[in-house]
């Protein structure tokens, strides 16, 4: 009895506290864990977006940030699976047989181009879970030279739109170290996004984009500041191979339209010898109004078009044409101060800016038996396609090199 003595260590151990304190009844507290939600769990907060103020959280990023309650498995995921992350979208084809990938509209009738087989549509009329989805990604790294850092919440899906929003909002929870870039990135003042397929498996073919570049200041579409948005097929620049071929319009002028084919082998960082650049002046205004850019990459060709018409053409011989796959990328960024790239009227930017996406083509050449693989799916790739293919901490493949 003497053993048991005001022997209770906290209201929720079910040890009776015996005896008296001097001549007092001792403390007896209520056992809030088992009769009401505590401060700090997902029972109390509830299974919600993230909520800075909050001491851990509750949604679908905290098992990548580290940062979720206690109890978030048991409340806020499905019983009878480890994590929401082993489910898979399954994938959407077009019609019964059509072969089409993505998320296409049942209803469109698409373009056809001789010689090439469309494969993959995304009209981005419902968003798409970039944690989930088979063939889609997002990228967690940044431009060195640039002032963002880029995270999945800058990618947005709304009004049947893919947007990419550009903020002075510091990258909240982001490593230095990052799976996307071999660099280490750090210090960034600002956020922005990438959306990216996640394989090395995207070769020749026709890759289209119906795209609106964003605006330097919101009420004037006239006003020329910093900013590069794109569309482009990439592979692993740093270290092995970096093969390369862009679409990006920038803040130069309100027609300002490059387009670029760049190869290295064993590079570090990014040099004029690599540089095939060309700009082309449109008679538009790339932000004032959505237009199609385009380009088809071929063994011996890559010609570039806008809204239909060709505005650039190179045959092997003139430039390296890349033969190694790479992955289809979007994304939108500015360079740093020294505003090298992008527009030199870097002081007239004003943030958020938003570049927006109507929809995302890619017609496979028909001459091309190897990539991408048949089913979107990685039993294609060699090991050298998968050298540091990893895109973010999420996206479960493997970081190997």
């Amino acid at each position: 009895e003497d053993d048991k003595y005001l022997s209770s260590n906290n209201p929720c151990d079910g040890i009776p506290q015996v005896g008296m304190v001097f001549g007092n009844a001792p403390c007896t507290g209520i056992c809030l864990a088992s009769s009401m939600p505590m401060n700090g769990s997902c029972m109390s907060y509830g299974c919600i977006g993230y909520v800075p103020e909050n001491t851990c959280q509750c949604n679908d990023k905290c098992l990548h940030y580290g940062d979720c309650c206690s109890d978030y498995s048991a409340v806020c995921l499905p019983q009878n699976t480890s994590s929401h992350r082993s489910h898979k979208a399954p994938l959407t084809p077009f019609s019964s047989g059509s072969g089409i990938f993505g998320h296409p509209s049942a209803s469109a009738q698409y373009p056809a181009h001789p010689g090439f087989t469309l494969m993959l549509v995304e009209e981005f009329d419902s968003p798409i879970d970039l944690d989930a989805d088979p063939i889609w990604t997002w990228s967690d790294g940044g431009l060195v030279e640039g002032k963002q850092r880029f995270v999945q919440e800058s990618i947005k899906f709304e009004d049947g739109k893919m947007i990419i929003e550009m903020s002075s909002t510091p990258p909240l929870h982001a490593q230095s170290c990052s799976h996307a870039e071999a660099a280490m990135l750090l210090n960034y003042s600002g956020s922005s996004g990438e959306i990216r397929t996640k394989h090395n498996m995207f070769r020749y073919g026709r890759y289209e984009v119906r795209m609106k570049a964003p605006r330097v200041q919101p009420s004037n579409p006239y006003v020329d500041g910093n900013f590069i948005a794109t569309m482009f097929v990439f592979r692993d620049g740093k270290f092995k191979h970096w093969r390369e071929i862009d679409f990006e319009i920038t803040g130069d002028s309100s027609g300002s339209v490059s387009t670029n084919v760049i190869t290295g082998e064993n590079v570090s960082k990014f040099s004029e010898e690599m540089d095939n650049s060309k700009t082309y002046n449109a008679t538009f205004n790339v932000r004032a109004d959505f237009h199609t850019y385009a380009f088809e990459w071929l063994p011996d060709r890559i010609t570039w078009f806008v809204d239909g018409e060709v505005i650039r053409e190179e045959k092997l011989g003139d430039v390296p044409i890349p033969e190694l796959p790479g992955k289809i990328m979007m994304n939108l960024w500015m360079y740093d101060n020294r505003a090298m790239f992008g527009g030199k009227e870097i002081s007239n930017d004003r943030l958020p800016m938003h570049s927006e996406y109507d929809w995302f083509r890619f017609y496979k050449w028909d001459g091309d038996a190897q990539y991408p693989c048949a089913d979107m799916g990685d039993q294609c790739l060699t090991e050298d396609d998968k050298y540091l293919s990893s895109n973010n901490p999420c996206d479960g493949i493997p970081q190997v090199g």
